[in-house]
C-alpha cells in the first residue's frame, strides 16, 4: 500500500542503455534520501491509441501489457542482477506516452524525477519528442535529467565499425 508521503525516486526504464543509466542514477538518489526507488515503463498498443479505438482487440493489449511487464523485470535484472538495487523498489507498468506516464507515477514535490537525456539527432527529435523535455515542462517535483553514458558512443562506435566492414551479403544476412 502507497502511503501519499513516502518520497520516491521515479525512473523511466525501456531496456536501452541510456534508460539503465537514468535507473542506476535514481538507485543512488533513492539510497542518499532514503526514499523509495520506483521503476517506470510506459507501453502502447500496436497502432496506437487511435487503432485500439478503432478496432478493439482486449487479448492483444492484454499480452502487449504482459510484453511490458517481462521488458521491465529484464531491464532492472540487467541493470542490478540478482542483487537489487539496494532500496526498497516498485516496478510500475503504465499503458500511455513515457511523459505523462512518468509525470503520473509521481506523487508531488517531494518527489524526485530521473529521466534519461539521450542524445537527439534532428530526424529523432522530429520523430520521437523529447520526454526529457515534457518531464522538465509538466512536472510538480524535480526533475534530473541524467546525460548518456561515456559508454554508449563507444557502443556506437564499434558497431559503425563492425557494420562498415562487413561484406554485403554479410550486411543482407544481418537484417
Amino acid at each position: 500500500m502507497e502511503r501519499a508521503d513516502e518520497r520516491r525516486v521515479v525512473a523511466g526504464v525501456s531496456g536501452t542503455l541510456g534508460s539503465l543509466t537514468a535507473l542506476h542514477r535514481a538507485a543512488a538518489e533513492a539510497r542518499r534520501t532514503d526514499a523509495v526507488l520506483r521503476a517506470v515503463l510506459a507501453w502502447s498498443p500496436p497502432g496506437g491509441e487511435l487503432g485500439q479505438r478503432s478496432q478493439p482487440w482486449p487479448e492483444l493489449l492484454t499480452e502487449c501489457r504482459r510484453v511490458a511487464g517481462d521488458r521491465l523485470l529484464r531491464a532492472v535484472d540487467t541493470a542490478f542482477g540478482a542483487t537489487g538495487p539496494g532500496v526498497p523498489m516498485e516496478t510500475l507498468v503504465v499503458r500511455g506516452t513515457p511523459g505523462v506516464a512518468l509525470i503520473a507515477a509521481t506523487n508531488g514535490p517531494e518527489d524526485l524525477l530521473v529521466v534519461g537525456a539521450g542524445a537527439r539527432g534532428g530526424l529523432r527529435r522530429a520523430l520521437h519528442p523529447s520526454v526529457a523535455r515534457y518531464c522538465l515542462a509538466h512536472a510538480t517535483c524535480p526533475v534530473l535529467a541524467v546525460p548518456p553514458s561515456p559508454l554508449q558512443d563507444d557502443i556506437a562506435s564499434v558497431h559503425r565499425r563492425i557494420s562498415w566492414h562487413m561484406p554485403l551479403n554479410a550486411r543482407e544476412l544481418a537484417d
